[in-house]
């Protein structure tokens, strides 16, 4: 974990304890925003410190910055040492129940005098909540299983990567679907919407008029290892290998309402519940509302719309000044999936012989013109493929197979081997040479960098910072694993006027998917289309030159919409 996760956990901490004791919301919300921010940062804190630059982060004003430096020299911060001391010890272990939140463990506290999982468990075996108001028998039965999952000394969950997360609730939805359940709406919400590089749980919503046969069917899914709470409008499982799921359904007229609120973040609906208040107006789940008169709400643009902003894509909503940006007209016009025009990083032994005909089809599925191979020996290439026969026997448009070479630092001023289009240059493992004279040598073919340091290592700062000075793109990834950029780095990149190139990392035909999720994470960074290198034409091979000036593409042309970014505008 790094020194920026622990700081934010910490901080996520201190909101809880703040409103377990009851101080007033801005305190605890403040402590979450700044939580957020250092979830994102693009370059870690102790950096970030060093340099004198942490009241520049969203969210951290001076006392904030102090109890961050604190903790750099310390390994704790005192403020959260002093709060957590005014509590039983057991009351951190009680909030990481699930259905357990700061305002049900203070009402723990100052009614029954619950203050630790073991205290709860006492409680409900001496029947202590049953009849007591917000206590009936399902929230009983829901509190009794959450204790019999527990595990001795357990804290929160240990976050999954989007990755795993992703393709576990495209599995879910997608077996879901072909059930006969009269669906208006079945989609992901939560932290796995807005695309963050790693998830608590996953969170599902359902529209239907009928929820009894969902939660049915939501329970019975192969790989539901328990079911830990069930209610009218939610069910929570907990699925192998541990992932708990939620699923919460609403009637279809719910449905816009619902994915606005479950989307989240907290932080950005704390601001628009505010705007919906100085207009007169309640937002909940179930719809927009003056007073007895409801607003549609079949449609997330009609909830914004209710409040006199445009549609804010779920990716942007952290409140980091997506809110500002939509009130002035200035939201950025996000990269769509369908820009994509091709995929410039697949490792040329996944070509195999015999494997063409599904590397099309999966391109085709995709809607991608090209595909980019890359080797460190242009010999180990696979040849360059034409048209193939579609599954109705007609000649489809040839998708193009594009020779790239993979290279170190060391041949960034080589000679270029004829015929190869694209370049992937592979950060070294120290520091990065000196950039004079790289922009004019590097410019064609594209050239980006990859397999960039792990976050925890200085130099992953010292290469981002030389490829935007050399005029280098970096890469963002399907497969995010500390190698390509995270999307606090994707919008430092973007505000650069650098480039950025999106790969799926794809071994296999199948995995060509993980392109969408690539392009998800790009947004989240506020990419537009111009910046991404694969969202322009194929670029065209070298004549076996070293590198020329750069040519000005044309601008993308539409493709179809990749299905793994169904609710992606």
């Amino acid at each position: 974990m790094s020194r920026s996760t622990e700081i934010a956990a910490l901080f996520d901490t201190v909101a809880d304890l703040l409103e377990l004791r009851g101080e007033l919301r801005f305190k605890p919300a403040a402590y979450r925003r700044a939580a957020r921010s250092l979830e994102s940062l693009g370059e870690e804190v102790d950096r970030i410190a060093a340099r004198g630059g942490l009241d520049a982060i969203p969210g951290v004003g001076p006392a904030l910055a102090e109890k961050i430096r604190e903790y750099l020299r310390t390994g704790t911060i005192g403020y959260y040492e002093e709060l957590r001391r005014q509590f039983p010890a057991g009351v951190l272990e009680l909030l990481a129940l699930p259905g357990i939140g700061p305002k049900t463990a203070r009402r723990f506290l100052t009614e029954f005098a619950v203050g630790s999982p073991e205290a709860l468990r006492d409680a409900l075996d001496a029947g202590r909540l049953d009849g007591q108001a917000g206590f009936g028998a399902k929230r009983i039965e829901a509190l009794r299983s959450a204790l019999a999952a527990r595990s001795p000394g357990a804290g929160a969950p240990a976050r999954i990567p989007i990755l795993a997360a992703f393709e576990l609730a495209e599995r879910i939805v997608a077996e879901l679907a072909r059930r006969p359940l009269a669906l208006a709406y079945l989609g992901a919400a939560g932290s796995l919407r807005r695309g963050r590089e790693t998830i608590g749980d996953i969170d599902l919503l359902a529209a239907t008029a009928d929820p009894a046969p969902v939660f049915a069917a939501f329970s019975a899914l192969p790989g539901v290892r328990e079911i830990r709470l069930r209610g009218p409008t939610k069910e929570t499982v907990l699925f192998e290998p541990g992932i708990q799921i939620d699923l919460r359904v609403v009637p279809p007229e719910s449905v816009g309402a619902a994915l606005q609120y479950f989307t989240g973040s907290k932080e950005h609906n704390i601001r628009i519940r505010a705007i919906a208040r100085e207009r007169g107006l309640k937002i909940n789940e179930y719809g927009v509302y003056r007073g007895t008169t409801a607003f549609p709400a079949r449609s997330e643009e009609e909830v914004y719309g209710a409040l006199g902003l445009p549609w804010i894509p779920p990716e942007l909503r952290e409140d980091r000044g997506e809110i500002e940006a939509a009130r002035a007209g200035a939201l950025p016009p996000l990269l769509r999936p369908e820009e994509l025009r091709g995929d410039l990083h697949l490792p040329a032994a996944a070509a195999a012989p015999g494997t063409a005909g599904d590397w099309e089809a999966a391109a085709r599925r995709w809607g991608l013109g090209y595909l980019g191979f890359v080797a460190t020996d242009p010999t180990e290439l696979p040849t360059a493929r034409g048209a193939s026969p579609t599954a109705s026997g007609t000649r489809a448009a040839p998708v193009r197979w594009l020779p790239g070479l993979e290279i170190g630092p060391s041949a960034i001023g080589e000679p270029i081997p004829r015929g190869i289009a694209f370049r992937v240059l592979r950060a070294g493992p120290g520091a990065p040479p000196e950039p004079a004279g790289w922009p004019a040598r590097s410019a064609d073919p594209p050239l980006f960098l990859t397999h960039l340091p792990p976050p925890s290592d200085p130099l992953r700062e010292a290469w981002i910072r030389w490829a935007l000075s050399a005029g280098i793109g970096l890469e963002v990834t399907g497969d995010p694993g500390g190698e390509g950029l995270d999307s606090g780095e994707v919008r430092r990149v973007v505000a650069a006027h650098g480039t950025i190139g999106v790969s799926s990392r794809a071994d296999r035909p199948g995995e060509l998917g993980r392109l969408g999720l690539a392009a998800r994470l790009a947004r989240r960074g506020w990419a537009e289309a111009p910046a991404v290198v694969n969202a322009r034409p194929p670029p065209t091979a070298t004549a076996g030159t070293p590198g020329r000036a750069s040519r000005r593409p044309s601008g993308p042309a539409a493709a179809p919409p990749l299905p793994v970014e169904r609710d992606i505008h």
